[in-house]
């Protein structure tokens, strides 16, 4: 599985993306689990946010979903946050 996540807005408008693929990981499940969870709760369009707040964008093998602060739901935070730890 790959999960991608795309960052943009904020202040500075600074767009960030990072990217993590699940096949040789050995907490693939966990990884898998979280990503469906954040794709069921994101919106199919650009969803609205705060003036400087940031949008996101999560990709898993090639379903779209789009969510922004401060609406992010715990999963949709924790996916993002992992992915833009951990991914290349």
């Amino acid at each position: 599985m790959r999960i991608q996540v795309s960052r943009s807005g904020g202040f500075t408008g600074i767009e960030r993306r990072a990217e993590v693929d699940t096949s040789q990981r050995s907490d693939a499940a966990a990884w898998h689990a979280l990503a469906e969870a954040a794709l069921a709760e994101g919106c199919p369009e650009p969803a609205p946010g705060v003036p400087d707040g940031f949008h996101y964008e999560i990709t898993v093998d090639g379903h779209t979903v789009h969510c922004a602060d401060p609406r992010l739901t715990e999963t949709q935070r924790e996916l993002i946050s992992r992915v833009l730890k951990e991914g290349a």
